[in-house]
């Protein structure tokens, strides 16, 4: 079995990859990449059950990778450029041989990608979750994403976004009626926390989506590929198929989206694509 392992600043996770299949992919939360990256595979190896010597490769990636330098447990271990892990990783998930994948963590990463193993940063955005936790956190008191998520599920963004529909009675081609004018552009004294909080978070999704669009277009390019932890807000799906209405690009959001990058790590390793041998 080969582990692909994504070390973030504040969370790591970890896969395995046997038979060209995904096995019990998991996350751990920790400060410290090195520590968090040990709890990772500790947990794994104890949840399913393995040995060392069960375990072939060990594929890092992620900006905690740059603190490893030395095996791990004496395994056979890779490093793997974070934006080649994020191209393989979605590929693999989605089936497809060619698309935009976009990796939406604390902020956001675009990257083009094809089977063969060509894979090129497009470039990104600084709004993603730590955009969403910001804003919960000034405007709401709120810090944790949950509450935020929580709370914008009863909201209402009739009193919080200017529409298409509040600017003009006209049809205009292309843009229907209800489409967002101006994010926060009508913000209405009765707003609610709740209406607020969704308003963040529409906020947010709007952006990684309109740009995720525009990067596909400018490589013409149709499939987009959702990855990261953002792919599990329950209104997110919802923001996306409503850019899709208006927009020939499709948007993807494969099972295990939030594992992406270090199931990438391990397939760099399976496919033989790019790594660099540590230790």
């Amino acid at each position: 079995m080969i582990l692909g392992i994504d070390i973030g600043g504040s969370t790591t996770k970890i896969t395995g990859f046997h038979d060209n299949k995904i096995i019990s992919p998991m996350i751990v939360r920790a400060t410290d990449p090195v520590s968090s990256l040990y709890g990772a595979f500790g947990k794994f190896i104890n949840e399913n059950r393995l040995r060392l010597s069960d375990i072939s490769r060990v594929m890092v990636t992620g900006v905690g990778a740059s603190y490893l330098n030395e095996r791990i447990y004496q395994i056979p271990t890779g490093k793997v450029a974070e934006f080649y892990a994020i191209g393989m990783g979605g590929l693999f998930l989605s089936g497809l041989s060619k698309a935009v994948v976009v990796s939406m963590g604390t902020g956001t990463a675009f990257v083009r990608a094809e089977k063969n193993g060509n894979v090129k940063h497009l470039g990104g955005t600084g709004v993603g979750g730590g955009t969403l936790l910001g804003l919960s956190n000034i405007m709401l008191n709120i810090r944790h994403f949950d509450d935020l998520i929580g709370m914008a599920g009863g909201g209402n963004l009739e009193n919080i976004d200017l529409f298409i529909k509040d600017i003009t009675k006209e049809e205009i081609v292309g843009l229907p009626p209800e489409l967002t004018a101006s994010n926060f552009g009508k913000i209405s004294d009765l707003a609610s926390k709740n209406d607020i909080a969704l308003g963040i978070v529409n906020l947010v999704f709007q952006t990684i989506g309109v740009m995720s669009i525009f990067a596909a277009r400018i490589d013409g390019t149709e499939d987009i590929v959702l990855t990261g932890n953002l792919t599990n807000v329950p209104q997110s799906r919802e923001i996306f198929d409503g850019l899709s209405k208006i927009h020939p690009e499709r948007f993807h959001i494969p099972e295990h989206a939030e594992y992406a990058t270090a199931l990438g790590a391990a397939i760099a390793y399976a496919s033989g694509g790019i790594y660099t041998e540590i230790g």
